[in-house]
C-alpha cells in the first residue's frame, strides 16, 4: 500500500534537522526523498552542502583529545548530517551517546541518521531508546510516524504515533505537522478509520507539551 503523497510535503522539513534548535540549518529537498525514492526536482534539486573539511578536521582533534566532550562530537555528527553523510554522522552520534546516553535530541538524530541508511528498522529502535528518556518528546513521535509510514508502509501505525503528538504538544509545530498529515492520510485512506484529529491547543497542561530541544548544538 503507497504512502499518500498528499502529505508527503508536509513532512519533509522535518525528517532531517528535527532539532534545529541551536541554528542548524534544514538540510535540502533533495536529502528528504525517502529512501529508494527519487526527490522531486531531479538533476535540479540542490545537492547538500559540502563538508567544511578544515572546520571537520579541527573538531576531529578536539573531540580526540577530550574523550569526554560529547558536544563536540555531536556538533561533528551534525555537519556530517548536514553533509548527507549519514553513515559519519551515525559514528559521531554513536560516540556522543556513550558520553552523553540521555541526550534524547542526539538519540533521535542518530535513528534519522540510520533511516536514511535504509535502517528503518534500525532507526525505530533508536526512537524507542529516545522515547525511554523522554516519551512525550514530540520531535521524536513525529518522526517515529514518518519512519512507519515511509520506512515500513505502516500507514496505521503511523496514525496511531502522529495521535500521540497531539496529545503530548498539541500548540507545537510538530502538532501541526502531525495534523496535516492525519488530514492526509484521513482523506486518501478512510479505510483506516482514522478518527478526526483533536482541536489544536487542547488536551495538555503545559507540563505534558514538551519536545523542545534540549540543548543540542552546532
Amino acid at each position: 500500500m503507497g504512502v499518500a503523497g498528499v502529505f508527503f510535503g508536509v513532512l519533509v522539513g522535518w525528517i532531517i534537522g528535527t532539532q534545529q534548535g541551536a541554528g542548524r540549518p534544514p538540510a535540502p529537498p533533495a536529502a528528504a526523498a525517502a529512501p529508494g525514492q527519487s526527490s522531486a526536482g531531479g538533476a535540479n534539486a540542490s545537492a547538500p552542502p559540502p563538508l567544511d573539511e578544515s572546520r571537520a578536521s579541527a573538531m576531529k582533534t578536539t573531540a580526540q583529545q577530550n574523550p569526554t566532550d560529547a558536544v563536540t562530537r555531536v556538533q561533528l555528527a551534525n555537519m556530517y548530517f548536514d553533509a548527507g553523510r549519514f553513515q559519519e554522522a551515525a559514528d559521531w552520534y554513536e560516540a556522543a551517546l556513550k558520553i552523553h546516553p540521555k541526550d534524547v535530541n542526539a538519540s533521535t538524530d542518530l535513528g534519522i541518521a540510520y533511516y536514511y541508511m535504509n535502517e528503518p528498522d534500525r532507526a525505530l529502535a533508536q526512537f524507542d531508546r529516545s522515547l525511554a528518556v523522554d516519551p512525550a518528546h514530540a520531535k521524536t513521535l513525529l518522526n517515529m510516524g514518518i519512519v512507519r509510514a515511509f520506512g515500513k508502509q505502516d500507514l496505521k501505525g503511523a496514525a496511531e504515533v502522529w495521535q500521540k503528538v497531539l496529545v503530548v504538544a498539541p500548540s507545537s509545530e510538530e502538532a501541526r505537522a502531525a495534523k496535516q498529515a492525519l488530514d492526509g492520510l484521513r482523506s486518501a485512506h478512510p479505510d483506516l478509520g482514522i478518527p478526526a484529529s483533536p482541536e489544536q491547543g487542547r488536551g495538555a497542561s503545559p507540563e505534558q507539551g514538551r519536545g523542545a530541544p534540549k540543548g543540542q548544538g552546532s
